[in-house]
């Protein structure tokens, strides 16, 4: 499945505003996560496990645990933001 990553904050800082990622059938919010990880030095830092991130799909807000369908905008950022 295709995904679209859009990062905010502090992330979008060390990592841009985004990008294209891939994944399998049935992955979800934690796998893609996961996958991110593995991309560079710079993203292991950032989406580290040990930093709590939020997340959301398709704009709305949600666990790691939640599924993803192929086209799904994921969003990341710190827990507070400004606006």
């Amino acid at each position: 499945m295709k995904i679209s990553v859009r990062y905010f904050a502090s992330l979008r800082e060390a990592l841009g505003a985004g990008e294209r990622a891939e994944v399998g059938e049935g992955a979800t919010v934690a796998e893609l996560r996961d996958h991110l990880l593995r991309l560079s030095e710079p993203h292991a830092r950032v989406l580290s496990r040990e930093r709590a991130v939020r997340c959301a799909v398709n704009q709305r807000m949600c666990a790691e645990d939640e599924a993803l369908a192929d086209g799904a905008e994921v969003a990341f950022f710190p827990p507070v933001t400004g606006g």
